[in-house]
């Protein structure tokens, strides 16, 4: 039995490209939907694919089981089962120190969302928090993958926000809704869940 102790964090800016070991192009769906458990489906780059069931969080930390499966199979299940829509998206890798940060750079409907996770060996390690870390998310369940897929961040978060809470801004799919007005949400907390 596996155990996943991780910490979610938005990003200030792209300097973590520069900086990245490696990346790999994602595409995920999810089997099932609910708070208690989670069941997705992942191809990583163009050859590996992934089945992984998660429980739901006890504070940063839960179960986490993953198997490689054959691509074919990932393919069917994400086409012919999993929950639409996907989840498209580049996950950059960077080492720094002892851990691994995983950077996630979200496409479509989440263009414009970069979130940082770091996993550890228990929930009170300690680990350096690089200049392009924006704040801390590991306990709003906006921030789940599992929900993310749901949100369509740019659809629902006027510029400002993404801007203001860590996102970033793709100058040729700038935020655009006759719904809703950016300047109205100068003064907004996120308290209410970003």
């Amino acid at each position: 039995m596996a155990i996943e102790i991780e910490r979610k964090f938005l990003v200030k800016n792209d300097a973590f490209k520069a900086l990245a070991d490696a990346s790999k192009r994602m595409k995920q769906g999810y089997l099932s939907e609910g708070n208690q458990r989670s069941v997705r489906v992942r191809i990583s780059g163009s050859d590996e694919a992934y089945l992984s069931v998660k429980s739901s969080n006890d504070g940063i930390s839960r179960l986490e089981f993953e198997y490689s499966i054959p691509l074919d199979d990932a393919e069917c299940m994400l086409n012919d089962i999993a929950l639409k829509p996907f989840i498209d998206k580049t996950r950059y890798f960077l080492k720094k120190g002892p851990h691994t940060w995983e950077i996630d750079e979200f496409y479509g409907d989440n263009q414009g969302l970069i979130v940082a996770e770091i996993e550890l060996g228990n929930e009170n390690e300690s680990f350096d928090k690089p200049d392009w870390l924006g704040p801390e998310v590991s306990h709003q369940p906006e921030y789940y993958n599992t929900n993310i897929s749901n949100q369509q961040w740019r659809k629902i978060y006027p510029e400002k926000l993404l801007l203001k809470f860590g996102g970033t801004v793709d100058q040729e799919n700038r935020f655009s809704s006759a719904n809703l007005n950016p300047d109205e949400y100068t003064d907004f907390d996120c308290k209410d869940g970003c």
